[in-house]
């Protein structure tokens, strides 16, 4: 049983790729991504090196290099939390060290915390000793979790050129250098369903259960509503493979890629996972255990599957309300843990911008290669040299990572979109139509709009961990959700996990709406955007899409009309506000 109620997301490529080291001896899970081996090597070789560890680096020219970089720098964290936490496990009680800061950061209502505080104040003696052993005994780490967006997964070739076996690809490398780790954690496949990637799954003995229902690996899917969620996990459950948790996030409401849903909001999801769960869970054993058998295994316990949910909660009184509420087992607190410096990788620079910035600075793009809607940042530096390179004629990103190559519209090979070969070719072919559309400007500005993530969102951990060489480009990009508009500064880890759990107040100063309610918002800027985009030449298709997506979303208002009555850790004046902020929404839908 983890001692949090919280976890820390992916965040970006970089900003959280060594998070786990950080804040897991405190009990506290988080998420690394394992997209970018190149980065992962970089920081393995940077923590060996402070360690005086075997440095050895793994070269591209190495046999599955791309897996075995993954599954040493996992071992290396392994090695370095296992370490800390013991450490920790053996330190004096009461002196202000570790330990007691480990139970300072739990939850006022923790059984552990009052245990130990009760210990603090008893007498001296052999009492005291054993209640501080058995505390000792109970604490467990956080989790070390990695994420893989599961469709950036391209194929690879050997060093002349030739294709390598569908098993060398992107995804299924990082995957397996997942499973080959010592770790004992979970695998987050985020970003919609891979076939090719759930199926590797099976491969591996550590995502299979022994008998009481445990696993030594687990998986757990980001879903953004139920029908995709309960799809996803059948396939897994077909082949023998559990969902031990489904982490709900926000289509909008969140930092990095945004998957607009078809204005399915989180509170009717949240609800229908509420509602459905027990015939979720009947459904899919009943696949599991068919496919188990054909596997020879045999389980004693059910597996279990925990709901947590993700995506713009601001307060304490909204985390408090969404585990109760809806019988969740936790929250996902992502972009306010960028403005927290001990936690995650953000340079200077862009740490400043960020605490200072105003809701106008934070927006979703079209700026990611993917073709999928990316919260974006408006004063990133990598915004602002992606700006110079168009002022001087020269748009686009050299390609040196090549993880989001896919377009193969002027080569033989896939290239990025958001490649100076790409955009140069593709504003060539533009200004060549005759006669040239009316629209010739804004087609230009959507290719010139694709931003280097590869690159963009890995700088500021080589930045912050001085590993930056000279010529590298120091250009960053940032993906925060909207969300973090409302935190203005920089803060510790104490103060945050602090927030989160009501001990203090970070947003005193702000008003701000109900996460609900800022989610809704967004859903309707999203949609007349979309309506504005296509009023010209609007097909039937397109029209009925409209009409769906302006229904879920008068849906979803009805929805929070009966369920605002219910959220009594609030005050009736913030229930009245909430109504009539719903009211006028449902007017400018109207």
């Amino acid at each position: 049983m983890m001692p949090h109620t919280f976890h820390i997301p992916v965040l970006g490529l970089g900003y959280s790729i060594d998070t786990p080291i950080k804040v897991a001896k405190y009990g506290i899970s988080s998420v690394a991504s394992i997209v970018d081996d190149e980065l992962i090597e970089r920081m393995r070789i940077h923590y060996a090196r402070q360690r005086g560890e075997d440095d050895t680096p793994i070269a591209k020219s190495e046999p599955d290099y791309r897996s075995r970089r993954i599954t040493t720098y996992l071992d290396l964290m392994h090695r370095i939390v296992e370490e800390e936490f013991e450490n920790l496990k053996n330190q004096p009680f009461g002196t202000g060290s570790d330990i007691d800061r480990y139970f300072g950061l739990l939850p006022a209502d923790s059984k552990l915390k009052l245990r130990y505080e009760a210990m603090l104040v008893m007498s001296d003696g052999t009492e005291k000793d054993a209640e501080a052993s058995a505390l000792r005994a109970q604490l467990v780490p956080g989790s070390i979790d990695v994420n893989i967006m599961s469709k950036v997964d391209k194929m690879n070739t050997d060093s002349d050129g030739n294709l390598l076996d569908d098993i060398y690809t992107d995804a299924l490398a990082a995957l397996r250098g997942f499973a080959l780790s010592r770790l004992s954690s979970s695998i987050i496949l985020s970003a919609g369903m891979n076939p090719h990637l759930y199926s590797y799954l099976e491969a591996f003995p550590d995502f299979l259960p022994n008998e009481e229902g445990d696993f030594r690996k687990k998986v757990i899917l980001k879903v953004s509503d139920y029908r995709s969620a309960l799809i996803q996990a059948k396939f897994l459950a077909k082949k023998g493979i559990w969902v031990s948790e489904f982490r709900i996030e926000s289509g909008l409401n969140c930092g990095g890629h945004a998957f607009a849903t078809e204005g399915n909001l989180l509170g009717p999801v949240l609800e229908e996972f509420k509602n459905r769960r027990d015939e979720m869970f009947t459904e899919l054993f009943a696949l599991y255990g068919a496919a188990l058998e054909g596997k020879g295994i045999t389980l004693i316990h059910a597996p279990r599957t925990r709901i947590s949910v993700q995506g713009g909660i601001g307060t304490a009184a909204e985390n408090a309300f969404l585990l109760e509420h809806y019988g969740i087992e936790a929250t996902g607190w992502g972009s306010p843990f960028l403005l927290v410096p001990e936690v995650t990788n953000v340079d200077k620079a862009t740490l400043n911008e960020l605490a200072n910035a105003d809701s106008d600075s934070y927006y979703v793009s079209d700026s990611s290669p993917l073709g999928v809607l990316f919260n974006n940042f408006k004063n990133s530096t990598a915004e602002k040299q992606r700006l110079e390179r168009i002022a001087k004629g020269r748009p686009g990103s050299p390609c040196n990572k090549r993880y989001l190559v896919s377009n193969t519209e002027f080569t033989t090979e896939p290239i990025c979109t958001a490649s100076r070969e790409y955009q140069n070719l593709k504003i060539k072919q533009l200004l060549a139509l005759d006669p040239q559309p009316t629209d010739l400007q804004m087609q230009i500005n959507a290719v010139a709009e694709k931003l280097c993530l590869c690159e963009g969102l890995s700088t500021a951990a080589l930045i912050k961990n001085n590993l930056i060489k000279p010529r590298e480009n120091n250009a960053v990009a940032i993906c925060p959700g909207p969300n973090l508009a409302f935190f203005s500064g920089i803060y510790s880890l104490d103060e945050m996990v602090g927030h989160i759990y009501g001990k203090i107040d970070l947003l005193a100063k702000h008003l701000r709406p109900n996460m609900f309610i800022n989610e809704l918002n967004l859903y309707v800027d999203y949609l007349k955007k979309d309506v504005e985009r296509h009023a010209a030449a609007l097909n039937d298709k397109k029209a009925k899409y409209f009409t769906k997506f302006r229904a879920n979303l008068l849906e979803g208002i009805n929805y929070y009309k009966k369920l605002i009555p219910e959220i009594t850790n609030q005050t009736v004046a913030y229930r009245q506000e909430m109504m009539a902020q719903l009211e006028a929404i449902e007017a400018r839908l109207s």
